[in-house]
């Protein structure tokens, strides 16, 4: 029998990305409105980042507000609450490198999703927020598919 394998269902999920400012904060946001009840879902970067107006804009879009996200650096969060998540989700290499060394012993799924970083595109501001749209939108149909295709929001 070929049985396809859906991957097993998180409790606690985790966006990582370079500076936890356009990218894992989207995602996690995303999440967190199609998410069931009960899941826990967090972001972190590997560096220093800071808030991003472009992605606080695309994601006012949608009716997500991450006006008041505040960038955590991946070693931030764990000595904040700990690390006890079942999966983490890289958006950049860099994020799953450092994922991979983080979990090397630890129980804990890594998912990469190659994601493009809508950061320094140039041009008109609507060229840029087109940037950060295309961003949102890949991680929002990535979520879906992976989490379901039709989710209940998370109210």
């Amino acid at each position: 029998m070929n049985e396809v394998r859906r991957p097993r269902a998180p409790q606690a999920v985790l966006f990582m990305c370079g500076q936890n400012s356009v990218r894992s904060p989207m995602a996690a946001a995303l999440l967190r409105q199609m998410a069931p009840r009960g899941l826990y879902v967090q972001s972190a970067g590997v560096r220093p980042g800071e808030s991003n107006p472009f992605a606080v804009a695309v994601m006012e879009e949608v009716g997500l507000d991450i006006s008041k996200h505040r960038p955590w650096m991946v070693d931030e969060l764990e000595d904040w609450e700990g690390f006890n998540f079942d999966l983490i989700i890289t958006l950049a290499p860099e994020a799953h490198h450092r994922a991979l060394e983080m979990t090397a012993t630890l129980a804990t799924d890594v998912e990469y999703w190659p994601t493009q970083d809508p950061v320094g595109t140039e041009g008109r501001r609507e060229l840029q927020l087109d940037a950060y749209r295309a961003t949102r939108d890949e991680l929002a149909r990535r979520i879906r598919a992976r989490f379901g295709s039709s989710p209940a929001p998370n109210a």
